[in-house]
């Protein structure tokens, strides 16, 4: 295994803590294939090695987005695969009702994808939630953790930055990134209502920028992008004015959240993500330049241009940082991997990658 993914693994595993609550657990993952899937299934096929059997991985995904080379090197016998599409009939599925725990994220998460896909995206996170919700609606299940997004909260007042989960948002509902932001918002809507009328122990996570091993280099967003040029030893490009600011979390301190949250047992929601450095999109270049200059002995710069798309700026937020205070004192949730500390990680995962 990579050697950082195997550290990030650890680091999972005992800030957690509590991973025995997984034995002899079916576990249910939709949308396996994408960023945060990668590091999910990593971790539950990992506590064979810390003496925790998961009694059946279920992975699905119907790799509208390509199918990952690394799907083909898992090899546990209880991790089954799927291929299809979570928002037809899932009649033909019943094992799915097997599943103690249940990670719903099936749904294209990068701007430029999901522009293309509109439609798919709002069924995964609308048909495909219903969908599972219904299989589940009269069962005994542990837990069900859907993914939402901080991009619910649109381009918020900067009064209200940091952004506390009580805040209403300043969406709009038609618009490029609109069957993102609408689809994650009215499935939030249904997770509500399902916890309330089936009592379904569903938790809402909210995740904020998160980025490192995972991520494709073709994922279009900032993280991978300038990964992506650090790698090729190409210029670093950014396509706006570089002020817009946001909060990066290191994907193994995410995942810690997103586990706390599918193991909380009752309804509610949560901000996962870091709360500072607030920094700005340029200075976020700058720390990849200067960091894999240092790793690598890069030499590109950081240079501005203009996106061929129209819209690709439309509705962009012009800032994204969380309060994190109620996952910290509900959950025991506390990121503690520095912003250079996840960059420098990603670059080693890259590099490592590529001499593999």
């Amino acid at each position: 295994m990579n050697s950082i993914v195997n550290s990030d693994l650890e680091h999972i595993t005992q800030k957690f803590g509590d991973i025995n609550r997984f034995d002899g657990k079916v576990i249910l993952i939709t949308g396996f294939a994408g960023f945060l899937g990668y590091y999910f299934t990593l971790f539950f096929n990992y506590l064979s090695t810390k003496g925790v059997n998961i009694k059946k991985l279920i992975l699905c995904d119907n790799f509208l987005l390509g199918r990952p080379d690394w799907i083909d090197s898992l090899k546990e016998p209880n991790t089954l695969i799927e291929d299809f599409n979570i928002t037809s009939d899932l009649g033909g599925y019943s094992y799915l009702g097997e599943a103690d725990y249940i990670i719903h994220m099936a749904s294209i998460a990068s701007p430029v994808f999901y522009r293309k896909y509109p439609l798919e995206t709002i069924e995964a996170n609308i048909l495909g939630l219903r969908n599972l919700l219904e299989v589940y609606k009269n069962r005994n299940i542990d837990g069900f953790l859907f993914f939402s997004s901080s991009e619910i909260y649109g381009d918020p007042d900067p009064k209200a930055v940091p952004i506390d989960e009580e805040y209403l948002g300043n969406v709009s509902c038609i618009g490029p990134r609109s069957c993102y932001d609408e689809a994650k918002r009215f499935g939030e809507t249904l997770s509500y209502y399902y916890s309330r009328i089936y009592n379904i122990p569903i938790g809402v996570a909210r995740p904020f920028n998160n980025f490192g091993p995972g991520m494709k280099l073709n994922d279009t967003r900032v993280p991978a992008d300038f990964a992506k040029a650090v790698l090729n030893n190409e210029d670093i490009i950014i396509l706006s004015d570089g002020l817009p600011k946001r909060t990066f979390c290191y994907i193994a301190d995410a995942i810690c959240g997103y586990l706390k949250i599918l193991t909380y047992g009752k309804y509610d929601y949560f901000n996962i993500g870091t709360e500072s450095p607030e920094i700005s999109i340029r200075e976020f270049a700058d720390m990849y330049k200067n960091i894999a200059a240092k790793l690598f002995g890069y030499n590109g710069e950081v240079k501005f241009k203009v996106s061929s798309d129209s819209e690709y700026l439309t509705n962009n937020p012009n800032r994204r940082c969380p309060k994190i205070d109620k996952a910290r004192r509900l959950l025991g949730y506390e990121p503690k991997i520095s912003v250079e500390s996840g960059i420098e990680r990603f670059l080693r995962f890259l590099s490592e990658e590529n001499r593999g």
